[in-house]
């Protein structure tokens, strides 16, 4: 199944992401805790790509089992970043053996070693090579692509942000999903200056849970995202205790998914870090406005 259909039903839904092991010695752990989350049953589940690449291998076994064993409509997440047009049309291939009909087109993070290499030789430079590449592919692909509510690290400013995303998706991008955020207003905004700039495809929030102090500070990192007063304050005095902390942290994920519902965004994507217990307490929270 397309994920169009899911998104462009006018249901409120909840869809999960995890990711595949890092290290081989790590694969049962992770296939347990994926099929614990594809258990709960959600509208979809997407599974992401190592940086470089490094856990690829993994990504295409975990998401034909959870569509196959499951029944759970699934996306594989695909990078292009230093890869080859070999490469890259290899991964599409194997996608398309697999049955797997929902591709997440994304160029992928800079690992160190990338960054202080000679570009010049890349043969994919941005996403939007590689949803051309997937649009040009004999297959029939519905196609998902990244973006910022607040702004791309490597973006000067929101305005040569957004022109991009509009390229990314006049290229063939069916649908968006947001990099984590954790003021609503933030989203709102953007959605706003988006359909101004004539993008139109539906745009799927994305949710981290923060359950423990220390992921508030690598979600900083990595993201950039503003962090509401309120957040800090409930960080600040549940984030001693793990188990007060987990609780907080969920209420608060459930408090925007609500919100994000109230003011009419009907699909919300959930970031799990691989926690069935984190995915299970939030779609619980919301089970009579999922209808589980």
């Amino acid at each position: 199944m397309k994920l169009t259909e899911i998104i462009n039903n006018n249901q409120c839904s909840l869809s999960f992401e995890v990711f595949p092991p890092k290290r081989s010695d790590l694969f049962d752990s992770v296939k347990t805790a994926v099929e614990v989350i594809a258990r709960l049953r959600p509208s979809f589940m997407s599974v992401t790509y190592g940086a470089g690449g490094g856990t690829s291998s993994y990504t295409l076994d975990i998401a034909k089992d959870i569509k196959e064993r499951f029944n759970v409509p699934t996306m594989a997440h695909l990078t292009c970043v230093s890869s080859t047009k070999e490469t890259v049309a290899s991964k599409i291939q194997e996608i398309k053996e697999a049955g797997i009909v929902n591709v997440m087109a994304l160029r992928g993070d800079l690992t160190p070693e990338l960054e202080h290499s000679d570009r010049s030789k890349w043969a994919y430079h941005h996403a939007i090579d590689l949803v051309r590449e997937l649009k040009e592919a004999d297959a029939d692909f519905c196609i998902g692509c990244a973006c910022y509510p607040e702004v791309h690290p490597e973006s000067r400013n929101q305005a040569e942000d957004i022109k991009y995303l509009k390229e990314k998706v006049d290229a063939g991008c069916d649908f968006i999903t947001t990099q984590m955020f954790f003021d609503n207003n933030l989203l709102y905004n953007f959605i706003y200056k988006i359909r101004e700039a004539g993008i139109t495809v539906p745009v799927l929030p994305g949710i981290m849970p923060i359950t423990r102090a220390v992921q508030l500070e690598r979600a900083i990192k990595l993201s950039g995202s503003f962090i509401p007063q309120r957040f800090k304050t409930l960080v600040d005095y549940f984030g001693t205790d793990d188990d007060t902390m987990m609780q907080a942290g969920i209420a608060y994920a459930t408090d925007q998914i609500i919100d994000l519902y109230a003011n009419g965004i009907k699909n919300v994507h959930l970031y799990t870090m691989n926690r069935p217990e984190i995915a299970g307490a939030i779609q619980h929270n919301l089970s009579s406005i999922l209808g589980k």
